[in-house]
């Protein structure tokens, strides 16, 4: 008897969720969004987003909710009404919303942020601390 396997589409994304670490628990988006860069350093979570041309002062906030650190704001087109004939834009404007999951809740007086050259570096203080891996003897049966 031969047993034949078929591969779907729908089978390989789910096999690949399987074990693929899960970056979607990790930073959640929704809508038109700058790029980030999430990462772990010693006990901090350092979240870095890309935001050329906002104003971070009246455009952007950033919020802790619960376990999720949540960055929104707004890129306003700084185009004159007048500009006529063709254009060709690649730029995204427009509200934006970006969350980050926290391995567990903290105080605002954890987080920081700071704008340098068109980035976001949000950094929360400590929200690894104390979970490390612990290992665990396996005994075996005589």
């Amino acid at each position: 008897m031969t047993t034949t396997l078929t591969r779907t589409p729908f089978a390989d994304a789910w096999l690949r969720d399987l074990w693929a670490p899960r970056l979607t628990d990790l930073a959640r988006t929704e809508g038109p969004v700058p790029a980030a860069d999430v990462y772990r350093e010693g006990e901090d979570l350092v979240a870095r987003l890309d935001l050329p041309g906002v104003n971070p002062a009246d455009d952007v906030t950033v919020e802790i909710e619960g376990r999720k650190l949540v960055v929104r704001g707004e890129r306003k087109d700084q185009r004159s009404e007048e500009s006529e004939g063709r254009r060709i834009s690649e730029v995204r404007f427009g509200s934006f919303r970006r969350v980050v999951t926290l391995p567990k809740a903290v105080d605002g007086d954890a987080v920081t942020a700071s704008y340098d050259a068109g980035v976001l570096t949000v950094t929360v203080a400590g929200v690894f601390a104390g979970t490390a891996p612990q290992r665990i003897e396996v005994t075996t049966a005589a």
